[in-house]
């Protein structure tokens, strides 16, 4: 059996009924896949991800981390769910379902993954008639963003024949241990960690004394430090219902952008692009504080021999959003000063020694601590630690198949909790990028205005680098500012409605 780490274990004890702790997203499928074929194909290569046949196995007394295990009992059957859109079959029927699915946690007495199975997608603008969706949930604690590489190497194809995987082999069973021998081990497990903690403060010493000296010899100010972000309507307690919407641009059109300002980055250009759909949405409302929004960006800390690692490996730069900036190039231009920065300190600390912290902590009282935060409604009396999340995962720029059919888009999901409720994960696939955002209805319950709004702060920074690049604007918008009514999920190179 194998231990969950520290990080992976915390997404278990801040999951309660009403935080669902899943990532996931809706994959948008050409033609017509049956269910059937569907699921035979994945009967046939589950077995090339191990940790989608396990369960979680808990420690008596939660003394110890949690553990997977071959689930003997694994049926498919019980993680595929099988529905079709009622008419029109558009956008907004796609977008409500994924919503209430996003919004149920996952069975902790199987494997924890899902497969929503969806059917009567026939009125979606460039979308063929026909085509089906795949909605999908699987527990942050086996995967992150990273590790679901692997996943969709399984579910995927890169040529409408899908290749020949390898026969599963026999799986050992192995013998469950008996419940005086996991506390015995489970004891041991917690008391060798904690010898850690001398190490990680004196490696966390080191760091802060690097990051002081940064500072002085750059002449730069220190980055954003957690609990220093302003309030927002989604930094409260979250509601158990959850809403999600996704925005689709021009790949190539927004890596132009970066041309506007000296040595951009695609992820600068991005999160330029969150934080104008931001500004427009608070300043709707009234509501823009005269701070930054502070964003947290996940750095992933895999090493080459840790690519095909299952869980989460993964720390944090937080990310000023320049929202109190009008212009879009100078919110662009801050925005990349702000992540050079970012960078530096991050690579100035040792990121694995941050996450030992999370290995030092006793399970069972981290769970207590999460769920009292919860009853107590303790992220109304302090200020976010930051404002939302943002996660860019690059995908292939290459056409992929399941089971001969093509992916059309991939858009992605990920949980929001008490204090930190809206995600907005980023995916980029064959020179489209989904921009998706996740949120609870009591916090941002027009959730479609904010996606909008994020499309009209993408073409509004297009027209902007366009000028200052003195070249002729583009005729047609990077994203199509769509409205409800239009029901279309705004892929780029249609006409504007």
């Amino acid at each position: 059996m194998q231990a969950l780490s520290g990080l992976d274990a915390s997404f278990l004890f801040l999951e309660t009924n009403k935080i669902p702790m899943h990532i996931g997203g809706v994959a948008i499928l050409e033609g017509s896949l049956s269910f059937d074929s569907f699921q035979q194909f994945l009967e046939e290569r589950i077995h090339c991800v191990p940790r989608l046949t396990e369960k979680l196995i808990t420690s008596p007394l939660n003394v110890d981390r949690p553990h997977w295990r071959y689930d003997e009992d694994f049926d498919i059957n019980l993680h595929l769910h099988r529905t079709a859109l009622p008419r029109p079959g558009g956008w907004s029927e796609l977008r409500y379902l994924a919503s209430k699915v996003f919004s149920l946690k996952l069975d902790r007495d199987r494997p924890l993954w899902e497969f929503t199975f969806v059917e009567g997608i026939d009125n979606i603008p460039q979308v063929p008639q026909g085509s089906v969706a795949l909605i999908s949930k699987i527990h942050h604690s086996a995967f992150d963003g990273k590790s679901g590489a692997q996943l969709m190497s399984m579910l995927f194809d890169v040529s409408p024949k899908p290749r020949k995987v390898p026969q599963p082999g026999e799986r050992k069973k192995e013998k469950l241990p008996g419940t005086i021998s996991m506390l015995t081990q489970g004891a041991f497990n917690l008391a060798s960690r904690t010898t850690r903690l001398p190490g990680l403060l004196w490696e966390t010493g080191k760091a802060t004394v690097k990051t002081s000296y940064i500072a002085k010899v750059h002449g730069i100010d220190m980055p954003t430090l957690p609990f220093t972000a302003p309030p927002t309507r989604f930094n409260d307690i979250a509601g158990p219902q959850r809403i999600w919407d996704s925005s689709i641009l021009d790949l190539t059109r927004v890596k132009a952008i970066r041309k506007a300002v000296k040595d951009a980055t695609l992820n600068d250009v991005v999160l330029a692009i969150c934080a104008g759909g931001l500004r427009r949405y608070l300043l709707e409302k009234n509501e823009l504080p005269e701070k930054p929004l502070v964003a947290m960006v996940p750095v992933s800390t895999r090493s080459n021999e840790q690519q095909e690692d299952m869980g989460n490996q993964v720390t944090a730069m937080y990310i000023q959003l320049a929202t109190n900036e009008a212009d879009p190039i100078k919110r662009l231009e801050t925005i990349h000063i702000n992540t050079v920065i970012g960078k530096l300190y991050h690579e100035a600390i040792d990121a694995e020694s941050l996450m030992g912290f999370a290995e030092v902590i006793p399970f069972g009282l981290a769970g207590v601590a999460a769920r009292y935060y919860s009853r107590a409604n303790i992220a109304k009396k302090h200020n976010p630690i930051f404002n939302l999340i943002i996660t860019n995962v690059p995908g292939p720029q290459i056409p992929l198949y399941m089971a001969g059919h093509k992916l059309h888009v991939n858009m992605g999901t990920a949980p929001i909790i008490d204090g930190m409720g809206l995600i907005m994960p980023v995916f980029s696939y064959n020179g489209t990028i989904s921009i998706s955002a996740t949120s609870a209805t009591n916090l941002m319950p027009d959730m479609n205005v904010f996606v909008r709004y994020v499309r009209e702060a993408a073409n509004e920074l297009e027209a902007a680098a366009l000028v200052a690049l003195s070249e002729t604007p583009a005729s047609e918008p990077i994203a199509k500012n769509t409205t409800d009514e239009a029901d279309d999920i705004g892929r780029p190179g249609g006409e504007s409605s």
